[in-house]
């Protein structure tokens, strides 16, 4: 019996070195000296609801399905996802498996190009869409600013838009993190916890503009509380990506946290979600920016540092950005629980660039990229030691000696 467990307590210690050998080969990355972050500036103010039609389309960017593979995610196929968002009022829907691209069950002209990635243990996901290949490639455990912003980049090559999804679950990604990456044109800025409103904030204060996309990140359209939470409201006539893209990239749209109303009551769900108050009209006028609503609500200003600049109550509110203040964005809070996020109005320069948008420069420090790397190597080994270790004791453990032979009468 004695024998037995040393044996499985060994067993234990070689696949715990098999997966620190993982997580160490998967954790290869240089290591960048960041930029000091810069808040905004300039004379300009960025408007992404310039060119607003009033032609909103409910959208969920982010959800997943049942797939034809081991990684199941959600029991439903995404004929079925697609029907049930439907019938909640979603006129664009995309879905992000992980690691997949997953075909548009219903009309092949809607299709958008989009997956989840990330295998993390930190939680670490993207979404990327329109990429030109799918990047299997990640950190198992992304502890380094450096490894992150790594994958920006390796993702940002050839895609169009990348997304930080979830930082208020992200594991190792706290404000530091947010005033030195870069590279992501979106961020789901509240997907369940206010944190993640704080996490956009920060990264807005670094001088690090993004666009607030939120959505469901669904894995069971069946369950009341799981679906239709959060959606996208998007000025766009159609769902084809040659229609979306050029409006994301404006930032042309608002997002929305949506109570589950009912509380399993499908029907009232379906209603509630039938007659959601929306934005009706934002943007900028001169050194001020403004934002309608189509219901009275309380309505808050916040700018750097997550400040509360202003708040009011009504359906509409205008508020003047200083010259030193760098941006600033809006939060409508209904009474029914349904809140509002219009995208940052951010200083800039207008002769310069098109938008506050910019990729800081982050060189490779080759020192310490070495010296990390080789930290790697010299760790990997010392593993490899280690397993061999294990496994020769565990063998020889194993054997019978000459004693216990000869007391089972096998050897005279």
């Amino acid at each position: 019996m004695k024998q037995l467990l040393i044996i499985i307590l060994r067993a234990a210690g070689a696949l715990l070195l098999l997966a620190m050998i993982v997580i160490t080969v998967f954790s290869v990355s240089p290591i960048y000296r960041f930029s000091r972050p810069q808040p905004f500036s300039g004379p300009d103010i960025y408007n992404p609801y310039e060119g607003f039609s009033g032609s909103w389309k409910k959208a969920c960017f982010h959800t997943h399905t049942r797939v034809d593979n081991i990684l199941n995610e959600c029991p439903e196929y995404p004929d079925v996802v697609y029907e049930d968002y439907k019938k909640l009022g979603y006129d664009i829907l995309t879905f992000s498996n992980h690691n997949q691209l997953t075909t548009h069950p219903c009309d092949s002209s809607l299709q958008v190009n989009v997956y989840e990635h990330g295998y993390s243990l930190a939680q670490f996901h993207k979404l990327v869409f329109n990429p030109s290949r799918m990047h299997l490639f990640d950190h198992i455990l992304p502890v380094l600013a450096s490894q992150k912003q790594w994958q920006y980049d390796y993702l940002g090559s050839d895609a169009d838009f990348i997304v930080m999804n979830h930082p208020d679950r992200t594991r190792f990604h706290g404000a530091r993190a947010m005033r030195l990456l870069t590279g992501y044109q979106f961020i789901e800025g509240e997907c369940g916890y206010d944190s993640g409103l704080i996490r956009w904030d920060q990264g807005l204060s670094a001088g690090h503009y993004s666009y607030n996309l939120l959505s469901d990140d669904c894995h069971d359209s069946r369950n009341h509380r799981k679906i239709a939470r959060r959606c996208t409201w998007i000025d766009v006539p159609s769902g084809r990506y040659e229609d979306l893209a050029p409006v994301l990239a404006a930032g042309r749209f608002f997002t929305m946290r949506i109570p589950d109303f009912g509380d399993g009551d499908w029907n009232e769900k379906y209603a509630g979600n039938a007659s959601l108050p929306v934005i009706t009209d934002a943007g900028v006028r001169g050194d001020s920016v403004y934002v309608c609503l189509s219901a009275p609500a309380r309505i808050e200003a916040r700018g750097q540092d997550h400040a509360l600049l202003s708040e009011t109550t009504g359906t509409a509110m205008t508020y003047k950005l200083g010259e030193d203040e760098p941006y600033v964005r809006f939060a409508a809070y209904f009474d029914n629980g349904v809140v509002a996020y219009t995208n940052a109005f951010a200083r800039y320069n207008a002769r310069i660039t098109d938008s506050p948008y910019v990729v800081s420069p982050h060189r490779v420090n080759i020192f310490l990229t070495i010296l990390f790397n080789l930290g790697l190597l010299i760790l990997l080994i010392a593993e490899f030691m280690a397993l061999r270790f294990v496994l020769t004791y565990v063998k020889k453990k194993s054997r019978p000696t000459v004693e216990q032979l000869r007391f089972r009468g096998i050897v005279p």
